[in-house]
């Protein structure tokens, strides 16, 4: 061995040694990685229970007789299983839920078609003030009901329009008109390029010929955004329901109202009712949902 391969191998035994002391981030990354992943889970294990114990009251107190919906007995699984509460709610509701059907089905339909031809024009066909024209518009999302209300109601009864399904239709397509109009203005800005519009016009088609030739077929994503948020607020309203229709021509709302109030209420009756209630929204989220988040994502990149 001679005398230059001496220090080269103590350089090299103490580069290793020294390698060997060194802490691995990839083990302290994979230790920090794995807390907080299960303090992710955890906190998401709390929510999901404070989200499912008042679902879990209202569906055991829905199979409950009138004598086990007490305070006391409101965590207990029923004594006596019975599907009554359930009959009695679907006999009271079952006119106003076909109501509903009438009035948020129309209701979000149109404003979201209007919506869409807003948010076309205002991202993509654009026009001198178009952006006042917009503000405008949006400043209709920021008026509260109650200020609306009563002017509303008047309007309606001097235009005489007739109260129930008609003039809720007419108060939730102008109410919806600002929202959709937004959603399908950021969704066109984001998805809609600037060279289709113009290749469109090359070609010699019109702005009406565009939006319903190329815009509304590439526009599913939008509408199942609108069409969610919409039916959804259409269907659960009750301020509306209550100063423009009446009990024998209001929505589901109204019913729900009726079955639970009274001298004596019925508390499994309204349990039902509630669960039945909120079964069409539920089964538009799940037959429409896989394609809500896409279109809030595809809205939510450009505004």
């Amino acid at each position: 061995m001679t005398a230059a391969e001496v220090p080269a191998d103590a350089a090299t035994g103490k580069a290793a040694a020294a390698i060997s002391r060194k802490p691995r981030r990839g083990a302290s990354n994979d230790g920090t990685t794995r807390v907080s992943r299960t303090v992710r889970y955890v906190l998401l294990l709390l929510f999901l229970l404070f989200v499912l114990i008042p679902v879990y009251v209202v569906v055991i107190g829905s199979f409950k007789t009138a004598s086990d919906t007490t305070a006391a007995a409101q965590w207990n699984l029923p004594e006596t299983w019975t599907i009554e509460p359930w009959r009695k709610a679907w006999d009271v509701l079952q006119p106003y839920m076909v109501r509903s059907l009438l009035l948020a089905v129309p209701a979000a339909i149109i404003s979201s078609l209007i919506g869409s031809a807003n948010g076309f024009v205002l991202a993509r066909w654009r026009f001198p003030g178009a952006n006042i024209v917009f503000a405008f518009i949006l400043f209709g999302m920021f008026i509260p009901y109650q200020a609306v209300m009563l002017p509303l109601r008047t309007t309606f009864q001097e235009l005489d329009v007739t109260r129930g399904v008609p003039t809720l239709i007419i108060a939730h397509v102008i109410y919806g008109i600002p929202i959709c109009t937004l959603i399908f203005r950021n969704y066109y800005a984001t998805v809609v390029p600037h060279e289709v519009i113009e290749a469109a016009r090359v070609d010699g088609a019109g702005l009406i010929q565009t939006y319903l030739r190329i815009i509304l077929p590439i526009s599913i994503s939008g509408f199942v955004v609108t069409l969610i948020w919409q039916f959804t607020s259409v269907w659960n309203d009750f301020l509306f329901a209550l100063f423009l229709t009446q009990q024998n021509n209001g929505p589901v709302t109204l019913g729900l109202a009726a079955l639970a109030g009274g001298q004596k209420v019925d508390y499994a009756a309204s349990m039902a009712g509630a669960l039945i209630t909120s079964l069409p929204t539920l089964l538009v989220y799940i037959v429409l949902g896989r394609w809500f988040i896409g279109g809030l994502m595809a809205g939510a990149l450009k505004g």
